[in-house]
């Protein structure tokens, strides 16, 4: 029975309760804000007490509310209060929480019909995240207004890391932001080619720091730290501030960092104590509100006035507004606008009690038209202009990007870069204009490996700094005097670009950048991904591809060129035919012996008709008339196989001293890998010994034209064919058999520089890769040094400087694989030196002959007769004009075997001497001496003299008796 009384008690309480605030007002407010947004509950408490005290919007009614605070992540208490809050008969529900209980509040008020203002509130104040959208049935209106705009941070990230040109970059969020808020974002950079990290920050951020230092080695502490260089923060200001500080304490980062801050909520105060922690470059990314610049309208909008504490950016009150705050406050002006005008147009449409749990509860009929006014009218509030598109969000959004300068100091200016809407994009630059213009003061330290033309020592004086020279010296250059830095080069202490070794360091001029010894490395220096993943490149300022440099085939010089038209072979089978024809022309004149004229004095001898084919070969004629059939037959037939053979010589004579290119058969790449005579090879462990393995044994990327080169270089594990700089590469190329495969743009310019132009070059199609820049990890100059790079090429600078290395008019050819002659195709004496070595050959040989001859010649002739017979007979003296008839005086030599002469008292008749010269006026001749004996006067012997001649052979001296 008490129970009873203590109900009906409280009903009439409350009815009594409702009835006083029903006849009080008819503008009944109902909010819902999160436990942890009593501040949002501060704001809205006052924007309606200001609301009541201007009798410019509402002159008589006044508001009332009713609010209830909910747990964010608690959806079904979050629609019990809506449901009592609707039972208590409120016109509109204003809701501050976060996207779990709203979706709950959507479904309810559209239901109802209730309008509802939804104010997004991120937790612990991190970056928001889009709210998944609610079901609902087709063809009913939705009567959740987003008060708060889109959340547009994928759009305004993905602008300023443009802007920035960032390729790799790692992104931090704390434990209470909803990654899957930046899934379209991590989705466009990965269409875009960038590298991006994602690491959760975890609460205790000292710890995380400290196990990464326990679990992580030195050298992936060194490229952990490179990665933190570039860094994307979605987090709140505490966490933000708390990451900073504990990053920076460690060491982790340098003056070169550049991070970026991603957060809507950031106030000036906590922007303040973000510069003052960090170190190197930050800029911020927050929402911002536009304001009139006059001050005194900043308080006054349309017909209304705003409060002071709230208006005036100096108020402390006003520095300590959070977003939410001025949404919400923006939200009750709107409904009291929307009142008034329902009030004007006489259209009001009061609201008795709904229930939410009965089923036959039916929704507010007034609603549609509440919404309709609410969505077809704006306000100018603290969030400027407050107002709803037909979808039922407001498209006003406004973001600033604020940044600091490279810098170790504390306290920086922090200025206004760009701004960004959804309608303009982004309005304004973010380049450091200070350190893009004006480097002066900075000094780099410069890394570098020796390569011609990149990088050339020019003057080494004793006692002073090398001086260097080279195509990336110049280009080096023309960056110091652009931006006004200065620079100190040295060169790597290996002399090597640099490799990962197997312990997971880097040596050369990679590993000098990655231990942070050096700020930029230059040289021929390639950009590869595996180089990207430890440092950072510039753009590319020149093509690069792989090229091989080989030796021209060299013109010798040959002796006996004239000789080249046949082969050895050939010309021993002419000799060997011309021996084997005189032979058979002898013995067929020797069977057959034939007829000569009388008075003839040729002769059929084997020596004579040696001479006879030799000379009609050579058409020089013959001495010997053969008149025998066989015989002319066999000389016809000979000078038939003479005239083609000679025909034949002459021609090709004249092709081989005339024709002066030699072809080689390696023109191309793959013309090197399919062959596996000439050896070659490259720098072991440099960029193209990767590149070449990578294409070979990379299944993704495998190319057969690799892979029978990698065959090659890395025969016996690569240390036959491949040396230990490009130097040593080259003289193997100039002074053996050896092809070198090397960047092409160096190769070009070895054969352009050769005194003796002996080599040439061959290289692929297409640049695949470029030369480039190298800094550490994160360096601030990267995008500097870019920006100038594609400034030199766009106005034609950089292809000036290309023309001092590379000149078009080079003296040497570089893709003819031969040397080329210097005068022409003129004969010289070296095509003809082996026939004047003949000739030479000929001229010794004769007098050697002649010298034979004279000394056989004077040996006979000095056999003198014996004192016996110089005594017995009278002495034979020659004639001294044995051939009366020929101009030619020849000697007469005395060939008598009888030298006795008789006398009358032996009764021995008188002897006839024959002589026979060697030759007789060029006739085989002999003159007999007869002596006349009288025997009246025996002391007297009479010589008479007659001269014969034989066909064949002298006779045999006879003695004759007159």
């Amino acid at each position: 029975m008490k129970v009873v009384m203590l109900v009906l008690l409280s009903v009439v309480f409350w009815s009594q309760e409702w009835k006083c605030a029903q006849s009080d007002s008819i503008i009944h407010i109902g909010a819902i804000f999160d436990e942890s947004a009593r501040k949002d509950d501060e704001v809205f408490r006052l924007a309606v007490a200001d609301l009541n005290l201007n009798n410019e919007i509402l002159e008589t009614e006044k508001i009332t509310i009713s609010v209830e605070f909910v747990d964010g992540n608690n959806p079904f208490q979050a629609v019990q209060e809506a449901c009592e809050l609707m039972n208590r008969g409120i016109l509109a529900l204003v809701s501050s929480i976060g996207c779990m209980s709203a979706g709950s509040l959507q479904t309810l008020a559209n239901a109802m019909h209730i309008p509802h203002l939804f104010i997004q509130l991120s937790p612990a104040g991190t970056p928001r995240s889009s709210c998944p959208p609610t079901s609902r049935l087709p063809g009913t209106d939705d009567y959740t207004l987003m008060v708060r705009p889109p959340v547009y941070l994928n759009d305004v990230i993905m602008q300023v890391v443009s802007e920035y040109s960032w390729q790799k970059f790692i992104l931090f969020y704390d434990s209470d932001f909803d990654i899957r808020g930046i899934q379209d974002f991590l989705d466009r950079t990965s269409q875009h080619g960038m590298d991006v990290s994602l690491q959760k920050v975890e609460s205790n951020i000292n710890m995380m720091i400290t196990s990464l230092f326990r679990t992580m080695r030195v050298e992936e502490l060194h490229r952990y730290r490179d990665t933190l260089r570039r860094a994307v923060l979605f987090m709140s200001p505490a966490t933000a501030k708390a990451f900073i500080t504990e990053v920076v304490e460690t060491n982790l980062v340098a003056f070169d960092c550049h991070w970026i801050l991603i957060n809507e909520e950031i106030s000036d105060y906590d922007l303040q104590e973000l510069v003052m922690k960090s170190i190197g470059r930050l800029t911020v990314v927050r929402q911002m509100f536009p304001m009139p610049q006059n001050t005194s309208q900043r308080c006054v909008k349309h017909n209304h006035r705003i409060n002071t504490s709230l208006c005036d950016p100096k108020s402390p009150k006003a520095q300590q507004l959070e977003i939410t705050n001025r949404y919400i406050y923006d939200t009750v002006l709107l409904l009291a606008n929307t009142f008034h005008r329902k009030l004007e147009d006489r259209k009001w449409h009061s609201m008795a009690s709904l229930s939410c749990i009965r089923k036959n509860s039916k929704p507010w009929q007034g609603g549609k038209s509440m919404l309709d006014t609410v969505k077809k009218f704006g306000v100018s509030g603290l969030t400027s202009f407050l107002e709803f598109t037909d979808n039922g969000s407001n498209p006003n959004i406004f973001f600033e990007i604020l940044g600091t300068n490279y810098g170790e100091d504390r306290g920086r200016g922090v200025s206004r870069l760009a701004t960004w809407n959804p309608v303009h994009g982004l309005n304004g630059t973010l380049t450091d204009r200070k350190l893009e213009n004006n480097m002066r003061g900075v000094v780099l330290r410069v890394v570098t490996v020796l390569e011609e033309p990149f990088v050339m020592v020019s003057e080494n004086v004793l006692g002073k700094p090398k001086k260097y020279q080279g195509f990336s010296i110049d280009v080096l250059d023309a960056l110091s005097n652009y931006l006004g830095f200065k620079y100190e080069i040295y060169v790597a202490p290996d002399h090597k670009y640099g490799s990962l070794q197997p312990d997971g360091q880097w040596n050369g001029l990679m590993g000098e950048l990655v231990f942070k010894r050096a700020d930029v490395g230059l040289s021929a220096l390639t950009i590869t991904p595996e180089r990207e993943s430890v440092v950072d490149f510039t753009t590319r300022y020149m093509d690069y591809s792989v090229g091989v440099l080989l030796r021209k085939a060299e013109r010798t010089v040959d002796m006996f060129a004239c000789l080249a038209p046949f082969d050895l072979s050939l010309w021993a089978c002419i000799a060997g035919t011309v021996l084997l024809i005189g032979i058979l022309v002898y013995l067929l004149n020797w069977l057959n012996p034939p007829r000569l004229p009388v008075g003839s004095v040729s002769s059929t001898t084997l020596y004579n008709s040696m001479w006879f084919v030799y000379g009609s070969f050579v058409q020089q004629g013959g001495e010997v008339p053969y008149t025998t059939l066989a015989t002319r037959m066999m000389m016809g037939v000979w000078w038939m196989f003479a005239l083609i053979v000679i025909s034949s010589y002459t021609a090709n004579l004249a092709a081989f001293l005339t024709i002066t290119r030699i072809e080689n058969s390696i023109q191309s790449l793959q013309d090197l890998s399919k062959q596996t005579e000439l050896p070659y090879g490259t720098v072991l462990d440099s960029a193209v010994y990767d590149q070449v393995r990578s294409k070979a044994m990379n299944p993704f990327e495998r190319d057969p034209m690799y892979s029978q080169m990698w065959r090659m270089i890395n025969r016996t594990g690569g240390g036959d064919n491949n040396v230990e700089e490009s130097k040593e590469g080259i003289r193997k190329v100039k002074y053996g058999r050896f092809g070198f495969v090397w960047d092409a743009a160096v190769l070009e310019y070895v054969a352009n520089n050769d005194e003796d132009c002996s080599f040439y070059t061959i290289s692929s199609s297409a640049p695949d890769r470029g030369y480039g820049m190298a800094m550490q990890h994160g360096s601030p100059y990267r995008d500097i040094f870019s920006q100038r790079i594609l400034e030199l090429q766009q106005n034609g600078d950089m292809d000036i400087l290309k023309m001092k290395w590379w000149p078009k008019d080079s003296p040497c050819d570089l893709y003819s694989s031969v040397q080329s002659w210097q005068r022409g195709n003129a004969l010289d004496i070296n095509s003809f030196a082996g026939v004047f070595c003949v000739l030479a050959a000929g001229v010794v040989l004769s007098c050697l002959i002649a010298m034979v001859e004279s000394w056989w010649s004077r040996r006979k002739g000095s056999r003198v007769p014996s004192k016996e017979t110089q005594a017995d007979g009278p002495s034979l003296r020659p004639n001294p004009d044995p051939c009366p008839h020929s101009p030619n005086q020849r000697s007469l030599t005395h060939h008598s075997g009888q030298n006795q002469i008789p006398n009358a008292s032996s009764g021995v008749a008188p002897p006839t001497s024959h002589y026979q010269p060697p030759a007789c006026c060029d006739i085989p001749c002999a003159l007999i001496v007869q002596h006349s004996y009288d025997p009246n006067n025996p002391s007297e012997i009479t010589p008479k003299m007659r001269m014969t001649t034989f066909t064949t052979s002298p006779p045999t001296p006879r003695l004759y008796i007159q």
